[in-house]
């Protein structure tokens, strides 16, 4: 049995998993596992090494691969071997290919250990698309969180922005639209509610109104006797 439990939220690109994920960790001091960098990581090296989208290339190119989450003074950060490429790897075109890369078994294998591995005691707040149904099916709090098309699009535009990123809307509501597809379609692991989730719609809410809501669910399974729980 774990010491701390496990906290999943699953959900499609855009709902605003990332924040409210690093919000909860913070306020229950636990460790935000953002598995999407992960994936986003593979995907810098696999193109940093000239990956032509070929599967017959992954096994060559993620032998020896080594990837892993550091958390710093409450941030993130994302290694690829001894190189931090947290900076490197929130590019639209890093997004896709990660999106398409993790359908594959290979790399979905490469990463699941890693993922295990840092919430094998608990005390984690994992964000993703398959937290809940495959990684950590027997998490004690699953959340799915989701917003409009339109709202995650625009979400996703103005962080462009705010970045310094030249873009239009229409074009990152493609290529939302784009992994919402591949995500959902893929055979491994696709995108689905956990059935034993709890559903939120954030396309009307204010973050601090969705975290809110995580937080009375969490607070009710501590008064359920959930160790580990206490926030500081």
């Amino acid at each position: 049995m774990r010491k701390k439990p496990v906290i999943t939220i699953d959900g499609p690109a855009g709902a605003g998993k990332s924040t409210i994920g690093r919000l909860l960790a913070d306020w229950l001091s636990f460790i935000y596992l953002d598995t999407g960098a992960l994936y986003r990581a593979v995907a810098y090296d696999l193109t940093s090494k000239g990956f032509t989208g070929r599967e017959e290339e992954l096994r060559a190119l993620c032998r020896g691969m080594q990837v892993r989450l550091n958390n710093r003074v409450g941030q993130l950060h994302v290694f690829v071997g001894g190189e931090d490429v947290t900076a490197k790897i929130r590019t639209e075109s890093i997004g896709l290919l990660a999106s398409t890369i993790s359908a594959i078994p290979l790399v979905r294998d490469l990463l699941l250990s890693v993922q295990r591995d840092i919430a094998k005691e608990g005390g984690v707040v994992a964000e993703g698309r398959d937290m809940g149904t495959v990684v950590f099916p027997d998490a004690e709090i699953k959340f799915y969180l989701d917003a409009s098309i339109r709202e995650r699009s625009d979400r996703r535009y103005h962080e462009l922005l705010r970045r310094g990123e030249g873009v239009a809307l229409r074009d990152v509501e493609s290529d939302i639209l784009l992994r919402d597809r591949k995500d959902s379609e893929r055979p491994i692991s696709p995108l689905i509610v956990p059935p034993d989730a709890m559903v939120i719609d954030s396309t009307d809410k204010a973050i601090s109104e969705v975290v809110d809501i995580m937080k009375g669910v969490i607070d009710r399974c501590r008064t359920s006797h959930m160790r580990g729980m206490d926030p500081p």
